[in-house]
């Protein structure tokens, strides 16, 4: 019986550089309306599921770019021919509905197309092992399905069962706004029984890439055909007198997050060592707890490793005016306090008092584990542009080193959507289809109900070109290397940031972007 189709919109009115957003009866009588994104393809017409899987991002609000739907969000990227997947944060394909154009109306269904199953590789008897449940396993878990791989895939690391979405804790969870056990999984419900995949809730305590060889904390021993090793970094820990005491925080896991807030219940004064990305969405997340907030870390401005010391003051007054207070160019020579701590120590001799710290001190690359290959000053690995580290063993995230595209340099970026891009290039790669790494790094970072997008990736910028008013958290930044866009700043311009996404992908002129932006 052929599904019901239903006339939503008149073909002229959509666009060619954005979605439309409209809403079909379901099938069953008492069935709730389904949203669905009609996407203009020259002379046809496409129909998908209207919200990113990721987290619900109205695909309406992103933009059409290269044969793409970006998403506004965070800029989870998919194919308007067939709603594949191109780039996460999502990890499956857009859901797909039958549509077509009668006399200029646009009809829909209102059931999905299944998907067909990619073809299956003759890989049955191998064994594919990844090494680390966290953005960049969950990933690479569902690329390989995705891939075809129809052999074993076996997950290994001790975060938890479900990986979930660890950038909501400073995000959100400290603010009370999103309990750590509401925290979401990056993969579907029952998605390791639904593929086949096994899941060792423990973390590898050798691997040796010489003989192909694991071995997990719990006795588990595995031999490879292919290995991901994406373990990601390990917070640095505070290495001063009375790092011990209690109240004293890392963050990273929802244990932590849940032992923060049990400390924050009754105490009122937070300390903070390092300006990074963490501590100052932390500081956010407690201003909006009514915490009194100080933030101690060394160098003049936040971020300014990142955006520059005119965009890092900003971030620093925005900070300011919503309550924190800085002590920048200090470091912390110890802590004091009874069993608790009670006084942050500055090298300069001030005291600070304190209830809870909380240090965002940076990371290491969990590698201490790996033999039979090199590892680089700052323990990491250094991969190629299929993320290959060394015979049969393949890397991601925060642990690698990696050439980055239209640059000639290598470079190790610590954010998650990166981890999960690489993921997916390896896995391809290990299921045996050729990829290279090519996508453009992005990361968004949330400060007092604003979210501030970084694309792109440059050091020591020639110059920046900054479009909007940065106090009024109104702009777009350029970060200029060698008569190039190297990076991208921006605040309250998502579709814009959506079209330069896509655009990057090749090198742009300061005109280029600007007239891309402002299309």
């Amino acid at each position: 019986m052929s599904p019901t189709l239903h006339r939503v919109a008149r073909f002229a009115d959509l666009s060619a550089d954005r979605g439309t957003r409209v809403r079909v009866k379901g099938a069953d009588k008492d069935a709730q309306e389904i949203p669905i994104l009609l996407i203009r393809d020259g002379d046809a017409v496409r129909a998908y599921g209207a919200d990113c899987p990721h987290a619900g991002g109205p695909l309406e609000e992103g933009a059409i770019c290269n044969g793409r739907i970006v998403c506004p969000w965070h800029k989870g990227t998919f194919e308007v021919r067939d709603g594949s997947l191109v780039e996460p944060p999502p990890l499956k394909a857009l859901t797909r509905y039958e549509a077509s154009i009668r006399d200029g109306d646009v009809y829909v269904s209102s059931q999905p197309v299944e998907s067909s199953a990619p073809k299956k590789a003759q890989d049955k008897d191998k064994t594919m092992l990844i090494v680390g449940a966290g953005a960049a396993g969950a990933a690479a878990c569902a690329a390989l399905r995705e891939a075809g791989f129809a052999g074993r895939i076996v997950l290994a690391g001790s975060d938890a069962r479900e990986p979930y979405d660890r950038t909501s804790l400073s995000k959100f969870t400290l603010a009370g706004d999103m309990p750590p056990d509401d925290v979401p999984s990056l993969l579907d419900p029952g998605f390791f029984g639904t593929h086949d995949i096994e899941r060792i809730e423990s973390q590898a305590v050798k691997l040796d890439a010489s003989d192909k060889h694991a071995e997990l904390a719990d006795g588990t021993k595995i031999e490879y055909d292919a290995a991901l090793v994406c373990t990601g970094g390990m917070p640095k820990a505070l290495d001063i007198p009375g790092a011990n005491l209690e109240h004293v925080h890392l963050l990273r896991t929802r244990d932590d997050a849940r032992a923060i807030l049990a400390s924050l219940e009754g105490r009122k004064r937070v300390v903070i060592i390092g300006a990074s990305f963490i501590g100052m969405e932390v500081a956010s997340c407690l201003r909006k707890r009514d915490m009194d907030v100080t933030i101690v870390a060394p160098g003049k401005v936040p971020f300014a490793k990142q955006f520059g010391e005119r965009i890092g003051e900003m971030f620093k007054r925005l900070h300011e005016k919503n309550g924190v207070a800085f002590r920048m160019n200090a470091r912390v020579s110890a802590l004091r306090g009874g069993n608790a701590v009670r006084e942050v120590m500055l090298e300069s001799g001030e005291k600070i008092a304190a209830d809870v710290v909380i240090a965002g001190t940076g990371v290491e690359p969990a590698t201490r584990f790996l033999s039979g290959v090199t590892l680089e000053d700052d323990g990491g690995l250094s991969v190629d542009a299929t993320m290959l580290a060394a015979p049969s063993l393949y890397a991601a995230g925060d642990i690698v080193h990696f050439p980055l595209p239209r640059a000639n340099a290598n470079v190790r970026i610590e954010h998650w959507r990166v981890a999960q891009q690489h993921a997916r290039v390896a896995a391809y790669n290990m299921a045996g289809s050729a990829r290279n790494y090519d996508g453009v790094p992005y990361f968004w970072t949330f400060h007092y109900d604003k979210t501030f997008d970084y694309l792109g990736h440059v050091k020591e910028p020639d110059s920046i070109e900054i479009d909007g008013d940065l106090d009024a958290q109104h702009f777009i930044a350029y970060l200029m290397k060698d008569a190039h866009v190297g990076a991208v700043v921006a605040c309250e311009h998502d579709a814009a940031v959506c079209r330069l996404a896509e655009a990057m992908r090749e090198p742009l002129t300061l005109d280029d972007a600007r007239r891309i932006a402002n299309a």
